[in-house]
C-alpha cells in the first residue's frame, strides 16, 4: 500500500496539479481569512471563513481526485494495479490517503498562518476550541468529499466527467440544509436533514467536539472508499 501511496504523492508534484491547488487554496484561504477577519472587520468570529473554505472545496476537491483511477483507466496501467499484492480496498485507501495528506496538511498550513496573521495584525486571537474544532470539521468534510470524487474517478476514464460529477454531488451534499427547506413530508425532510453536512459542521463552529458528527464523516469516507473498491473488485473479474 505505501508504495502506492508514494507514487500518487510523487505523481502530485510531477504535474501542475499539485502545485496548482496548493497555490490556489492558500491563495483563496489567505486572501478571504485577511480580507474578512484581519483588515475589514477584525474579528475573531472564523465561521464565513471556514463556510467559505467549504464552498470553495467544491471545485478544489475535484482537481485533486479526477485524475486518480480515471487516469490510470486512460492509460491502460489499471491492470497492473489490479494484478498487484496489494489488496484492492488498500490501493484505494492509498490514493485516497495521498490526496487526503496533500488536502489537509495545505488547509492546516493555511489555517495557522491565518491564526498568526490575525493575532498579530489585528491584536485579536480567535477562541482556540472554536478554531480548531472548524479546522477538524473541515477536514472531515474534505475527507469524505475526497472519498465521493475517488468513487466518480473509478467510474470512467474521462478527467473531466470525474470532477465535473464529483463538483455536482459535493454541491448537492452541501445544500441538503437548504433543500431539507422545501421538502413537504416531515418524515422526509428529517431524512434529508440527517444526511445534511452543513447540519454536522455547526458542532464544530461552536467549538463542540461531536462524536456521532465524527462517526458520520468517517462513515460516509469509508462507504464510497468501499463502493471503489466493488467497483474494481467487478472490473477485474470482468
Amino acid at each position: 500500500m505505501f508504495p502506492v501511496y508514494k507514487r500518487e504523492m510523487r505523481a502530485y508534484f510531477t504535474s501542475p496539479i499539485g502545485y496548482i491547488f496548493m497555490a490556489v487554496l492558500l491563495a483563496l484561504s489567505g486572501g478571504i481569512f485577511s480580507l474578512v477577519n484581519v483588515w475589514l472587520f477584525k474579528t475573531t468570529d472564523t465561521t464565513f471563513y471556514f463556510i467559505a473554505m467549504l464552498c470553495m472545496s467544491t471545485v478544489l476537491i475535484p482537481l485533486l481526485t479526477m485524475k486518480l483511477f480515471s487516469e490510470e483507466r486512460k492509460a491502460k496501467t489499471e491492470q497492473i494495479l489490479l494484478t498487484s499484492p496489494v489488496s484492492l480496498f488498500g490501493i484505494v485507501f492509498a490514493k485516497f490517503a495521498a490526496a487526503f495528506t496533500l488536502f489537509s496538511v495545505t488547509f492546516v498550513f493555511s489555517c495557522s498562518v491565518n491564526f498568526l496573521t490575525l493575532s498579530q495584525i489585528a491584536k485579536k486571537t480567535p477562541v482556540f476550541s472554536q478554531y480548531a474544532g472548524n479546522i477538524l470539521g473541515v477536514i472531515l468534510i474534505g475527507a469524505a468529499f475526497i472519498a465521493v470524487g475517488i468513487f466518480m474517478s473509478s467510474l470512467t476514464e474521462n478527467q473531466l466527467i470525474s470532477a465535473v460529477t464529483t463538483f455536482c454531488v459535493i454541491l448537492v451534499m452541501l445544500l441538503l440544509r437548504v433543500l431539507a427547506d422545501y421538502v413537504g413530508n416531515t418524515l422526509l425532510r428529517s431524512v434529508v436533514k440527517w444526511f445534511s453536512v452543513l447540519d454536522r459542521f455547526a458542532y464544530f463552529t461552536g467549538g463542540i467536539l461531536s462524536i456521532p458528527a465524527i462517526i458520520y464523516f468517517i462513515s460516509l469516507s469509508g462507504v464510497f472508499l468501499f463502493l471503489t473498491a466493488r467497483v474494481y473488485e467487478a472490473r477485474r473479474w470482468n
